[in-house]
């Protein structure tokens, strides 16, 4: 159920997203939705307290809503794993309504002032991607997954929004090119893993991360992560 804060501040995007290629995801561009969606200064603020930038987080999750219902309704029951996992990347760049609004996004994020929110926003992508694919790690594992999938979403965008090919025929295949290159560091890992020699000189590391705990497997703590006592 969609509640009045959500409704307004949907509103406040539509109309914002009329004058982002403009002005940017700026005052002036916040300004200008308020007018236009005849929403009450006051109420605009208390939705939006830091104006244009919650609405271009706003414009971001909204384009992730759009892949995590594609994820779950189109059949990928016989692709590889690899290959959802790079279906996750094309829906999410597809549920762009307005690449100029993404260009001038990266342009905001890129900030100092707004880098933080900017790689919350990627590495929440990368988490939506993996955890509507199933993924049930509950270790080290969950960071470095996501760790790596927001680099291949990132490159990714930042090659598409300056591709003109046919249908961004190139931009999907540089996306498969860089899945192919974790595909690769997982060989590695694996290999690693495997071998008796370097299984024994990474015995050391592997005991320490084995202490470090995903925070969606921690639901009493608030907390990015968790390290268990070796007792526990």
């Amino acid at each position: 159920m969609t509640t009045p804060y959500e409704t307004t501040k949907s509103q406040l995007l539509d109309a914002a997203l009329m004058h982002v290629a403009f002005d940017g995801w700026s005052e002036a561009t916040f300004q200008a939705a308020v007018r236009d969606a005849d929403v009450e200064s006051a109420m605009a603020r208390a939705v939006c307290p830091r104006g244009a930038v919650d609405l271009a987080i706003a414009y971001h999750n909204r384009g992730d809503a759009v892949m995590v219902d594609r994820l779950k309704t189109e059949d990928l029951s016989d692709m590889k794993f690899r290959d959802k996992i790079a279906a996750g990347v094309r829906f999410r760049i597809e549920a762009v309504t307005d690449k100029e609004a993404v260009r001038r996004g990266t342009t905001l994020f890129a900030l100092p002032t707004h880098a933080a929110d900017g790689a919350k926003l990627v590495w929440g992508t990368a988490d939506h991607i993996w955890t509507t694919l199933g993924d049930t790690s509950d270790d080290v594992n969950w960071y470095t997954k996501r760790a790596t999938l927001s680099g291949v979403y990132s490159a990714t965008v930042l090659y598409w929004l300056g591709d003109n090919s046919p249908d961004n025929a190139a931009t999907w295949d540089f996306l498969d090119r860089r899945i192919d290159d974790v595909m690769q560091i997982e060989k590695m890992k694996a290999h690693v893993r495997d071998s008796p020699t370097l299984s024994k000189l990474m015995a050391g590391p592997n005991w320490l991360l084995s202490h470090i705990k995903a925070p969606t497997r921690m639901p009493n703590i608030d907390l990015p992560g968790s390290w268990t006592s070796p007792r526990d």
